[in-house]
């Protein structure tokens, strides 16, 4: 064979450019699977990044709460709170970030320990104007005929307030707090006495129960 055969011949057998940038490309089973892992990792990553960055854009603050649990009418005291550093994107609206505004202030419902001290949980004269929607809402102390009824009631039931002759003195009142669970140092009468309920209603509906649970104990009932 000639020198010109051999090279022509060794030229055909050699695989040209085109041909190996085609099997560079050409993706086979083990390279997709590396990208495949390789893009996971990436979007893991990113994942961290964007979280981290989030965290730190948020910040922390400071808010009170509970440093125990608290009753229904207990009066609040410096030992019953505590301090805690949150995520500022995690504070509900009305939380105190001072211990100061709280001390002194009635709770209106249980709170478990650790649980964030918003406004809501204090008796405050806001709190009619919060619970019902009305600037110009009252609370009313009022004891129930049944017993039974009031241990059912809790923070937030909405109830229609009744005589005994079953006469409607105020719709859709809001229970602001009752004293059953409240334990010493709360509101709750001592002896064997019903316990009181609050109630948040319209000033006309307030002047109304008040003046008719002078002379007898009133009945609700549940929304």
């Amino acid at each position: 064979m000639s020198p010109a055969s051999t090279h022509r011949y060794r030229d055909s057998l050699a695989p040209r450019l085109r041909d190996r940038l085609g099997a560079a490309l050409r993706p086979g089973w083990t390279r997709s699977l590396l990208v495949r892992r390789v893009v996971a990792a990436a979007l893991v990553l990113a994942a961290v990044v964007v979280g981290v960055t989030g965290t730190r854009a948020d910040g922390d603050v400071e808010v009170v709460v509970a440093a125990h649990e608290l009753r229904p009418g207990q009066v609040v005291d410096v030992g019953d709170l505590q301090s805690r550093r949150i995520v500022a994107g995690t504070v509900p609206g009305g939380a105190l970030a001072e211990a100061g505004p709280a001390i002194g202030k009635t709770v209106t419902g249980r709170v478990r320990r650790g649980e964030i001290m918003t406004d809501t949980r204090l008796l405050s004269s806001r709190l009619p104007a919060d619970l019902t929607g009305d600037d110009d809402a009252r609370l009313v102390p009022i004891r129930l005929s049944d017993d039974a009824v009031t241990a059912l009631l809790r923070p937030g039931d909405v109830v229609d307030v009744l005589t005994e002759e079953a006469e409607v003195l105020a719709r859709r009142a809001v229970v602001a707090l009752h004293a059953a669970e409240s334990q010493s140092g709360g509101i709750a009468p001592g002896g064997t006495a019903a316990a009181p309920v609050l109630l948040a209603m319209d000033a006309a509906s307030a002047h109304r129960v008040a003046a008719a649970g002078l002379d007898t104990a009133l009945a609700v009932v549940l929304h």
